[in-house]
């Protein structure tokens, strides 16, 4: 891969898109649509068929379509966790439920750190705010090969302290009108620890 160039997001008629900067990647009949907005996989497709239930580029992302969940996945109630005896509070990011989902990077304008023809790396740094005073840098990379779509998401606590961490995925599968019956899904995952 190559360094990317840091430029501002693409304009049409003189206005951001909503998602930002679109990386396209490419590898055979794979096709993949990485955005500036959260580093989330916006489009994918094998030729005429669509993989995600993606959404256009001049919409904002609805119901966490194929967003990171960084640096925690689900919900939080109240806004709430416990960490080394303190109650943190987060900010209700779905206060109609009293919850604070899907961590803090969703809508935040990533880096393009590298691009190539079938791959991206996208990186952020999360900065420490009320309820999270952690500083992590995280980076998420992009890759169609002949076996499909690989994702790795690396972070790295920049901080002093330890800090509270956990990554997620919202891809939208799109499906055919059998439903899931024969369906398989392969995720291996690993984890890797930096001492």
């Amino acid at each position: 891969m190559k360094p990317a160039s840091h430029g501002a997001a693409p304009l049409e008629a003189g206005r951001v898109l909503p998602s930002g900067r679109q990386v396209e990647i490419r590898h055979g009949d794979l096709a993949a649509v990485v955005t500036e907005v959260g580093a989330g996989l916006r489009t994918l497709s094998k030729g005429s068929w669509e993989i995600l239930d993606g959404y256009p580029p001049d919409r904002l992302c609805q119901a966490g379509r194929g967003q990171l969940l960084l640096p925690w996945p689900n919900r939080l109630r109240d806004g709430r966790y416990q960490l080394a005896g303190q109650t943190r509070q987060l900010a209700l990011t779905e206060p109609e439920k009293g919850h604070a989902i899907h961590g803090l990077t969703r809508y935040a304008s990533w880096a393009l750190l590298e691009s190539g023809a079938s791959s991206c790396q996208l990186g952020y740094l999360l900065h420490p705010e009320p309820g999270y005073d952690f500083t992590l840098h995280v980076s998420v990379e992009y890759r169609l090969a002949d076996d499909g779509l690989r994702v790795r998401v690396s972070a790295r606590n920049l901080g002093l302290a330890p800090a509270p961490y956990a990554a997620g995925a919202h891809p939208y599968l799109r499906l055919d009108d059998r439903g899931v019956d024969g369906w398989l899904l392969r995720a291996p995952a690993r984890v890797t620890m930096a001492e």
